[in-house]
C-alpha cells in the first residue's frame, strides 16, 4: 500500500480487506483522506465508496447524481420509501437514511457473500430502517407491494455489465408497478461509443413513463469515452431546474438533457424487450487504470 495522506489513518495502519465473494475478489481499500472511509472493489472495478463517519458523502460522481435525484423526490428532509435494485457497500440507502431519517427502505442484493462482508466490516446504522434481501433484482422488485415506492433505484452490475433482464420494458412495467403514481425511477447506465445501449435504454424508459431526464457529461454524451449516466424516469414533471443546477454545480459538472432534446438523442432507437435485451456493453480495460 501507498503513503498515506492522513497522519490519523497513518497511524492507525488500517489495512485492505480482500475476500472473495460470488462475484469475484471484493477489496475493501481504506480512503487515505477520510478516517473511516473505504471504496469497494470487485475484480478490481470500484463499486461503492462509503464513510462510515459520514454517510451523507458520496465520493463518486455517478452516485452523486443519484444523490441529486434523492434530494429532489421529496421536500428536504421529509422521509420516503425506496427500493435500491443492486446493494454493493450500501452507499445510497445510507444515504438515504442520513439525509431523510426515518426513511424505510429495501435493497436487493443477489450476492450474499458480499452482503455478509459489508455488514461486517461497513456495518450499517442501528437505527437505519434498511433490510437487505439477497435475491436477483428483478425477483425482489416482484415482492414489493404496489405501489409502495417513492423512489426505485437501479444501480446493477454483473461482472461491470447490467444484466439484460433489467434493461427491458417488461422490467419496467414491475418498476411502475412498485413505485407510487408520483414515484420516480432512476437507472445508472454505463455505455460507450456509439451509446447504442444507452440510446436504446432512454427509449425503453419512454415507452413507459411520461417524463425523463438524463444526467451526463457532455463528452460522454458526444461519444467521446465510455462511463455513467443517470437516467431518471417519473409520470409526473420532473424538478428540472433544481436538477439542472445541481448537475452544472457538482465537481464533475453534468449536463441535464430532456424533452426533445433527448428524444432526438435516441436516434430512432426502439424500446427493448425482453425477447431482445443483451447485457449493457463491458467497459474497456482502460475505464478502471
Amino acid at each position: 500500500m501507498g503513503r498515506s495522506r492522513n497522519p490519523r489513518r497513518a497511524a492507525t495502519a488500517v489495512s485492505a480487506v480482500e475476500e472473495a465473494v460470488d462475484g469475484g475478489l471484493a477489496r475493501l481499500v481504506p480512503d487515505p483522506d477520510r478516517r473511516r472511509a473505504w471504496t469497494l472493489l470487485i475484480d478490481e472495478a470500484p463499486q461503492s465508496h462509503v464513510d462510515l463517519d459520514d454517510p451523507a458523502y458520496l465520493s463518486f460522481e455517478y452516485q452523486r447524481r443519484l444523490g441529486h435525484v434523492i434530494d429532489l423526490a421529496a421536500p428536504p428532509g421529509k422521509p420516503v420509501h425506496a427500493v435500491h435494485l443492486g446493494g454493493g457497500a450500501l452507499t445510497l440507502a445510507r444515504y438515504v437514511a442520513a439525509t431523510r431519517p426515518r426513511s424505510t427502505q429495501q435493497v436487493v442484493e443477489r450476492d450474499a457473500s458480499l452482503v455478509r462482508l459489508v455488514r461486517r466490516e461497513l456495518p450499517l446504522d442501528a437505527n437505519a430502517r434498511i433490510r437487505v434481501r439477497s435475491t436477483d433484482a428483478r425477483a425482489g422488485l416482484g415482492k414489493v407491494p404496489d405501489g409502495w415506492a417513492d423512489l426505485v433505484i437501479a444501480d446493477v452490475f454483473s461482472g461491470a455489465r447490467t444484466p439484460a433482464h433489467l434493461t427491458s420494458t417488461e422490467f419496467l412495467d414491475e418498476v411502475r408497478r412498485a413505485l407510487k403514481p408520483s414515484g420516480i425511477y432512476a437507472a445508472n447506465l454505463a455505455d460507450g461509443p456509439p451509446l447504442a445501449h444507452l440510446r436504446g435504454q432512454i427509449a425503453t424508459a419512454a415507452a413507459r413513463f411520461g417524463e425523463l431526464a438524463l444526467i451526463a457529461d457532455a463528452a460522454m454524451l458526444r461519444g467521446k469515452r465510455f462511463g455513467n449516466a443517470i437516467l431518471a424516469a417519473c409520470d409526473q414533471p420532473l424538478p428540472l431546474p433544481e436538477l439542472t443546477r445541481r448537475a452544472a454545480s457538482d465537481p464533475h459538472p453534468a449536463r441535464v438533457e430532456h424533452g426533445r432534446q433527448l428524444t432526438d438523442f435516441t436516434g430512432g432507437a426502439l424500446p427493448v424487450t425482453d425477447a431482445a435485451a443483451v447485457d449493457s456493453p463491458a467497459p474497456p480495460p482502460s475505464v478502471f487504470q
